[in-house]
């Protein structure tokens, strides 16, 4: 049976979970795929794609965050995980399958294009957070939250412009995404009232770059993937600002790939950047440890399931904005917009700018690990051209 929105008393919900023990076995256990039962369940349904070959990783790194988060709320609603469904066809019966079940929340589904089938194809009864970002009008009661980079583009751009710069070099590839880093840069800066000096379209000719020159007020933005900024990096003047987004940050696991951007500054969630504040430190981490592009997604999962809860209380203007391990978090109409942490790569290490640089010792590759090698190390021009 399906439950009015208007119908649901939350805190009398919590209070019957009990009579439902033989169904669900927690609040930190996700149900997937249940049978039909009646009385429908209330709880708050979590619809990802853990089967799909392609996107089952991500998912399942979603999954983990959002169960980490339900772990710890007191008197909460079970989860169940609804994950047996295709996202470009199955997303409508899936999302009406969770409501007939009992649904009094909903979280997913993941990507954009099942966003829009149900966006467009279905009624929302329920407060339902879609785990992905479209900026098509939306039904009531839909909302978005997700980790777009075009997002992280526009706030490096206001960063940016903030530090007193005024006049841009953007540096693209023809990849797709690159395009969207781009024009979202662009947008942003020039609303701002910024300059662009240069578009340059790296193909791998480093003769493209060859009169690049530090001017006053004038910083560069890599609109590149990891690689092409490694091979771009040394070839640009050391006293030239560089700026990116979290794209060029894989973690510091490789360190070596880290003193290849020195000085960049880009941005990313506290969640990988700020790991000592007690808001992140207060969430379980993944165990074993995820890949850092999975460790994003578990992040996301950890402030959907806060995010949800907000919706379900009808508390987000009492909290927002909230300080999410994915950043600060604000809404703007129904997109839930994140702030990301400023960081920088320092001695192969990336790190937040307000964060105190550690000692070498921590931060140099075994190999470089005795005095004299360190100090080479540490004074050497990591960006000087081949």
């Amino acid at each position: 049976m399906q439950l009015p929105l208007q119908c649901i008393n939350v805190k009398l919900v919590r209070s019957i979970l009990t009579l439902f023990a033989l169904y669900v076995s927690g609040i930190a256990c996700a149900t997937t795929e249940p049978p039909v039962v009646s009385p429908a369940v209330p709880h708050i349904a979590l619809m990802l794609p853990l089967n799909s070959p392609t996107l089952g990783a991500a998912a399942e790194a979603v999954r983990q965050g959002f169960m980490a988060a339900a772990s710890l709320q007191k008197s909460g609603l079970p989860v169940i995980v609804y994950s047996d469904y295709d996202e470009a066809h199955g997303v409508i019966e899936t999302y009406n399958k969770a409501i007939s079940g009992g649904a009094v929340a909903v979280a997913g589904p993941l990507t954009r294009r099942g966003i829009h089938l149900l966006a467009e194809g279905n009624s929302i009864p329920v407060p339902t957070l879609a785990l992905n970002i479209i900026e098509d009008q939306a039904p009531p009661l839909l909302y978005f939250f997700g980790m777009a980079v075009e997002a992280e583009a526009r706030q490096v751009a206001a960063l940016a412009w903030q530090q007193g710069f005024k006049q841009a070099i953007v540096i693209s590839s023809n990849a797709p995404l690159s395009r969207r880093l781009q024009f979202a840069f662009e947008e942003q800066w020039n609303a701002t009232g910024g300059t662009i000096l240069r578009e340059i379209e790296f193909s791998g000719d480093t003769t493209a770059l060859s009169d690049i020159a530090a001017t006053p007020e004038s910083m560069v933005f890599f609109a590149t993937e990891i690689g092409k900024a490694r091979t771009i990096r040394p070839y640009l003047p050391t006293n030239l600002p560089a700026y990116a987004t979290s794209l060029l940050f894989a973690g510091n696991r490789d360190t070596l790939v880290n003193f290849d951007l020195e000085g960049i500054r880009f941005i990313d969630m506290p969640w990988l950047m700020q790991g000592e504040l007690a808001s992140v430190m207060s969430y379980p981490r993944a165990n074993p440890p995820l890949s850092t592009e999975n460790e994003r997604l578990y992040a996301l999962g950890i402030d959907a399931h806060r995010l949800i809860y907000l919706l379900l209380d009808n508390q987000i203007n009492a909290a927002l904005p909230l300080d999410g391990v994915t950043g600060k978090i604000r809404l703007d109409g129904q997109t839930f917009v994140r702030e990301a942490v400023p960081a920088i790569f320092v001695r192969g290490h990336g790190q937040s700018t307000d964060a105190p640089v550690a000692p070498a010792e921590q931060m140099f590759p075994a190999q470089f690990r005795n005095a004299s090698q360190v100090e080479a190390a540490a004074t050497s021009d990591l960006t000087k051209k081949p």
